[in-house]
């Protein structure tokens, strides 16, 4: 429907405009046509006065008239001499106005009806000679009217086939719009690697096209990210889970209860890496939060053999659980890698505060360190999310983070100073 009302509203438009041009180019054209065909009348007028004004002479003192064959011109020219009709036959309908020119004593023109009468001075001496001719405009106000009823038809000949034209044109281009709006949807939904691929756009469908990929590309960036966030949550959600499975299995053989703390120390955690998680994933880190980074960071090694080595009062401009979900996959990876020793150290730079997390182990490969932040990227027996969702955080944090290889574990965290880092 709403296609439909567009097609009619542009075909409405291509007419409307089509109809204000054929006005002007009619009316334009009859005006020029109109000036032609008096044009031609005077001088059809003047070329007779000049005729009659050949045969006008004087014999004896008078002025006369050499007799000529043509009796029809006697019907349409006539001479005056000192105000008296020397020549022609003045019909009774234009009589009066043909006196008044004869008697004006100069050139000029007048309409009667539909005649144009043309009053010619003539010099000869002693003598006041005027000639007055008759032209029938009928003629031309017929060539007139034919030419303005022929322009009116082929201009609304013209107006229908603008309109159909641009029916037709707009139709066809709708349906293109719609065969690819179409196609980019199915795309979209199940083949979301298709695109159009139609080079650098030369029209308007190029353009179109682009633009389409350009969506189709981000519809699969978005998928790709829902994919990689329900790994980094199942991944995150792991930990925890078989930790509080291993208490109650434990509990279960030794006919004990479970230990409410360390419960409750695991549910903690599976919270603050769902709420994390999920606030990195929708980009809405609270601005203006600070946390002290001693604190988070103890936090997040929740007791495991990982050596401190940080300042106190150190704050960092990030919320404490932000701070502890960056660190703690950091440290468990750290511990899966190392051979003996696990240690987090601090310092200032630029400005900023970086966290160093390091470890004994063999470290990275210097040729793997960009793509050990993603997904499924593993240099051990983990599921390789760890560090993929320490980017996620970061990156919707305002953090930096990288692995540096230097022949040992070593990732470092740049994080914004939460006071002016001395």
């Amino acid at each position: 429907m709403a296609v439909t009302g567009f097609r009619r509203r542009v075909v409405a438009l291509t007419v409307v405009i089509a109809t204000a041009v054929v006005a002007t180019l009619v009316v334009v054209s009859h005006v020029l046509l109109s000036r032609v065909t008096d044009a031609d009348a005077h001088s059809l007028a003047r070329t007779r006065a000049d005729a009659v004004a050949g045969n006008v002479t004087t014999a004896g003192g008078r002025v006369v008239v050499t007799e000529n064959s043509s009796e029809a011109l006697d019907e349409v020219a006539w001479v005056y001499a000192d105000g008296r009709l020397i020549d022609g036959n003045v019909p009774a309908s234009v009589v009066g106005c043909v006196e008044a020119l004869a008697d004006s004593g100069r050139s000029q023109t007048a309409t009667v009806g539909s005649y144009l009468l043309y009053a010619q001075r003539i010099p000869v001496d002693g003598h006041r000679v005027m000639v007055v001719v008759r032209v029938d405009l009928t003629p031309y106000e017929t060539s007139e009217q034919h030419s303005l009823t022929l322009s009116l038809i082929l201009g609304g000949l013209a107006i229908l086939l603008a309109g159909g034209v641009a029916h037709l044109v707009v139709r066809r281009a709708l349906r293109v719009v719609h065969e690819m709006a179409a196609l980019a949807d199915d795309w979209g939904h199940h083949q979301p690697g298709r695109r159009f691929d139609l080079g650098v756009p030369r029209d308007e469908f190029g353009e179109l096209g682009r633009t389409l990929d350009h969506l189709l590309e981000r519809v699969d960036r978005a998928l790709a990210d829902e994919r990689r966030l329900t790994d980094e949550i199942a991944h995150e959600l792991r930990t925890p889970l078989t930790v509080l499975r291993g208490e109650a299995q434990l509990a279960q053989l030794c006919g004990e209860s479970v230990a409410p703390d360390a419960v409750l120390g695991e549910v903690d955690r599976l919270d603050a890496a769902i709420t994390t998680i999920l606030s990195a994933a929708r980009t809405r880190v609270a601005a203006g939060s600070r946390c002290d980074l001693r604190s988070a960071a103890r936090q997040a090694i929740a007791g495991r053999a990982v050596e401190v080595a940080l300042p106190e009062k150190v704050e960092v401009a990030v919320a404490a659980d932000v701070a502890v979900s960056l660190l703690s996959p950091l440290l468990e990876n750290g511990l899966r890698h190392a051979r003996s020793r696990v240690w987090i150290t601090a310092r200032v730079q630029d400005g900023a505060i970086v966290v160093d997390v390091l470890d004994d182990g063999p470290g990275f490969d210097p040729a793997e360190v960009d793509r050990v932040f993603e997904a499924g990227v593993s240099g051990g027996d983990g599921y390789g999310l760890g560090l993929p969702v320490v980017r996620r955080i970061a990156a919707s944090a305002g953090v930096e983070v990288r692995a540096i290889a230097d022949g040992r574990g070593h990732i470092e965290l740049t994080l914004p100073a939460g006071r002016p880092a001395a």
